[in-house]
């Protein structure tokens, strides 16, 4: 066997199988090859979207949650003022009852001191006509000594 006519069949071989690999092989690699670029292209895109998106979801979510926070604020703020306000009210409105019911329990006592002063000054002038009797030794009678037993009730 002569070496140069196997390098030449060799190099035949080589050839033919290039060409039968270029011909039908590499278009189905060069296929599978460009459409799994396309995929890793997409899915990277498709990545940096998804980053992006969730950035504005975050920065929606801290805003939401700051105007909450403010809102919060704003609605225990007012029911404290509110709160404020109705014991002010409940004060005044106890305050001015008080007021009333000490004004009528005065008034109820003026006039329970007023009975009882009419009282006092009947019960006087009774025993005033009782010792009147007793150092004149006569009877006195009420009716006709009224205007005198007036005058000695009004001067006690």
């Amino acid at each position: 066997m002569n070496i140069n006519l196997t390098l030449i069949g060799q190099s035949i071989s080589f050839l033919f199988f290039v060409w039968f690999s270029y011909k039908f092989v590499w278009g189905a690699i060069r296929t599978a090859m460009d459409e799994r670029e396309k995929q890793i292209a997409d899915g990277l895109d498709a990545a940096d979207r998804a980053g992006r998106d969730l950035e504005l979801a975050q920065e929606k979510a801290t805003k939401q949650l700051r105007e909450a926070k403010l809102e919060a604020s704003g609605i225990i703020d007012a029911a404290n003022k509110r709160a404020s306000q109705i014991v002010e009210e409940a004060k005044d409105v106890a305050r001015t009852e008080g007021e009333r019911l000490k004004a009528a329990a005065e008034a109820q006592i003026e006039q329970d001191v007023n009975r009882a002063k009419e009282q006092l000054r009947s019960q006087v002038a009774k025993l005033a006509l009782v010792g009147a009797e007793k150092v004149l030794e006569a009877s006195i009678d009420e009716s006709v000594h009224k205007d005198m037993v007036d005058k000695l009730a009004a001067s006690l």
